[in-house]
């Protein structure tokens, strides 16, 4: 091949790897694919590439490469590079132009070296030492720095021993290798730059959604766990039905773009409860506002105490004079009998203040009645009925501690979720973040809310995130009102849910083929919760 056709070629390779390079969203692989490329199309044997640190006073380095000696280290290959920086100043303070690559970054200037061994100038010390460990032998160095769009230099691409492509004799660095390889490193500080900038805003952008669910946990450490825990359980999900080769979901695949996406939706699907307020995400007891009023009840039942007991004593004294002894004794029977009572329903009023799973119709009645059958007297001197028709509401709650009316304010909580989500500008990729995260509480069978969405107007990834939701809910040990369940109970909801068209049957039953509840249990439950499930029982129910 004569030297046109072979710059030809290599220039379309040029084109190529720039296309690449735009593509590449791995920081590891954006950097190995850089020094790939430039040793491909200068025929170098072996090369590194630096980047600055931080502080912009030395060369760390990144990614080095050795073909003849098979030396691969940094990038995708975990081989860490022990190597020291290299300053770009000496301790006095001068520049440190006697290492190549720092002189190429701090004069932003390509250096290009026909024979280490020879080169004046240059301190290549630690190259002879190299090559008398490895019996390697360093001749030409191309060393070209890398600049960002604003003139900086954020890094230093070397390349060492050109080959020639037919005998394999080192060579020095051609003119056009110099060019290739000043157009390549051009090319690859722009896509760095690009990828490094996007991974900021991206780390930012999650920054700020972590400042979200921080708000949100600082309100109520009962869902700032919450907010954390659905997001990862979701991912288990969505990779377990990537891994999923067989059955319905079996042609479901996610890119990187993919999880991203799901990802920031489940970061953000409840983002909406900073509307919420806190005394009803925090109701841990039925009567429970700003604060438990069951002290109010218990305060009035010690006031009927009191009257029972002046009532006693009162009529005790009528009979003081006839000595009807009896009668006094019975008087007094009759205040411990009414007493007993009051401590009973007070005790009965304390328990059914406490949420619980479901509460009878005669408990329900109980309440009525003591609201209504008993009487007190107010601060106002007014007799009026022992209990107030809110209290009764509350108390009756037949499930858990909210009124319809408090689970009415829950709920709009995705409402606002969806409300605040669409009101952003979604890049393309981040696009179906809304629907994902606005989902969650959709039912299969077009009976959840806000939507009534059924299943076929559902996206997959927002029928995992429901399921996630759920799980997380049964199982979580912060809640105000109820423990953490076991997995298995948990479980066997989850399959009542399966059955009555609230969660995606093929969801579930990869959610337990591939085991991801038990995987989620081991990370984020108390060891006493992770129990015995009967997978075949789950899985073979119609």
């Amino acid at each position: 091949m004569d030297n046109s056709s072979d710059l030809f070629r290599r220039l379309e390779q040029l084109n190529t790897i720039g296309a690449a390079l735009s593509k590449e969203r791995d920081i590891d692989r954006l950097l190995e694919t850089i020094l790939v490329a430039a040793k491909t199309i200068t025929h170098a044997d072996g090369g590194t590439l630096y980047r600055t640190t931080e502080d912009g006073k030395a060369l760390r380095f990144e990614i080095l490469r050795t073909d003849s000696l098979h030396i691969a280290m940094g990038g995708t290959t975990g081989n860490a590079i022990n190597f020291p920086n290299l300053p770009l100043t000496k301790e006095n303070g001068e520049s440190n132009d006697s290492m190549v690559a720092a002189y190429a970054a701090i004069h932003d200037k390509t250096v290009n070296i026909v024979d280490a061994y020879t080169e004046a100038g240059f301190d290549f010390s630690g190259t002879r030492s190299f090559d008398e460990r490895t019996g390697y032998r360093s001749q030409s160095f191309l060393t070209v720095p890398m600049k960002n769009h604003e003139g900086e230099i954020i890094g230093v691409l070397q390349l060492i021993n050109a080959l020639d492509p037919t005998t394999h004799q080192v060579n020095p660095f051609s003119t056009a290798d110099q060019s290739l390889a000043e157009s390549l490193a051009s090319q690859a500080a722009i896509a760095l730059t690009n990828r490094l900038l996007i991974t900021q805003l991206e780390e930012l952008f999650e920054a700020f959604i972590n400042l979200i669910n921080l708000a949100i946990d600082e309100k109520s450490p009962y869902t700032g766990g919450h907010c954390q825990r659905v997001p990862a359980l979701t991912m288990m999900l969505a990779e377990g039905v990537d891994a999923t080769t067989e059955g319905p979901l079996a042609s479901f695949k996610m890119d990187e773009r993919d999880r991203y996406e799901l990802k920031i939706a489940g970061l953000l699907h409840d983002c909406g409860k900073v509307t919420t307020p806190v005394h009803v995400v925090d109701k841990a007891t039925k009567l429970q506002t700003l604060f438990d009023r069951i002290q109010l009840i218990d305060t009035r039942f010690e006031v009927l105490k009191r009257d029972v007991e002046i009532t006693a004593l009162r009529k005790q004294l009528a009979l003081r004079e006839a000595g009807e002894r009896q009668a006094d004794a019975r008087i007094w029977r009759e205040y411990h009998e009414e007493v007993r009572i009051l401590d009973a329903d007070r005790e009965f009023l304390r328990k059914s203040n406490v949420g619980g799973e479901t509460m009878s119709e005669a408990d329900q009645q109980r309440v009525r009645d003591i609201g209504s059958g008993r009487k007190w007297r107010n601060v106002d001197a007014v007799e009026t009925e022992f209990l107030t028709a809110d209290e009764v509401v509350n108390l009756t709650i037949r499930a858990g501690t909210l009124t319809l009316k408090e689970r009415d304010i829950i709920n709009h909580h995705i409402v606002a979720t969806i409300r605040m989500l669409e009101q952003l500008p979604w890049p393309k990729h981040l696009t179906r973040v809304p629907e994902y995260a606005g989902g969650h509480h959709e039912r299969m069978d077009g009976k959840g809310y806000p939507k009534g969405l059924t299943r076929e107007q559902m996206s997959l990834q927002a029928r995992m995130m429901g399921i996630a939701d759920i799980f997380e809910a049964l199982t979580a040990r912060d809640r105000p009102y109820k423990q953490g369940m076991k997995m298995s109970q948990a479980m066997g909801i989850m399959l009542n849910f399966k059955k009555n068209g609230h969660i995606d049957p093929d969801l579930f039953d990869v959610f337990v083929k591939q085991g991801i509840y038990r995987k989620y249990a081991e990370q984020f439950l108390d060891p006493v919760q992770i129990d015995e499930v009967d997978e075949n029982a789950l899985l073979g129910a119609a």
